[in-house]
């Protein structure tokens, strides 16, 4: 990344001409579509690595690729994502959604004991005035 920095317009231009390159021709040379994986173990010091973490090993121009990509996908994804979509979108994280259930749950649960109570006091009113008859 700092050699590209370090060639300023030249190094943009270079770069530009080769992703415009890929784009067009659908073809991704071979040196920059290798990528290497590396497991590593969650628990610092682990004997064993069951669940690894995984961290992959690219390219710059990989990486820049990759960002275009991701970047002009998201702009066709985003009209398609539904409001109510939590999770996996930019500001509407499951904590939000898992809060924002909560407090609908916790106002129903009060509104049912409210009910609940409201019925209870007619029922007894009800009966009282039964009774008087």
């Amino acid at each position: 990344m700092e050699l590209i920095e370090a060639l300023e317009d030249y190094g943009t231009e270079q770069v530009t001409a080769l992703l415009n390159n890929i784009y067009e021709t659908g073809n991704i040379p071979a040196d920059i579509s290798k990528s290497i994986f590396i497991a590593l173990p969650k628990k610092p010091g682990a004997v064993e690595c069951e669940h690894p973490r995984t961290i992959s090993l690219m390219s710059h121009i990989t990486k820049i690729l990759l960002r275009v990509i991701m970047m002009r996908v998201k702009k066709k994804i985003k009209p398609e994502i539904a409001a109510e979509q939590c999770g996996f979108v930019e500001g509407k994280g499951t904590t939000n959604a898992v809060f924002t259930l909560r407090v609908l749950i916790e106002r129903a649960w009060r509104y049912k004991k409210m009910c609940t109570y409201a019925l209870s006091i007619t029922q007894r009113r009800l009966t009282e005035y039964a009774m008087m008859r």
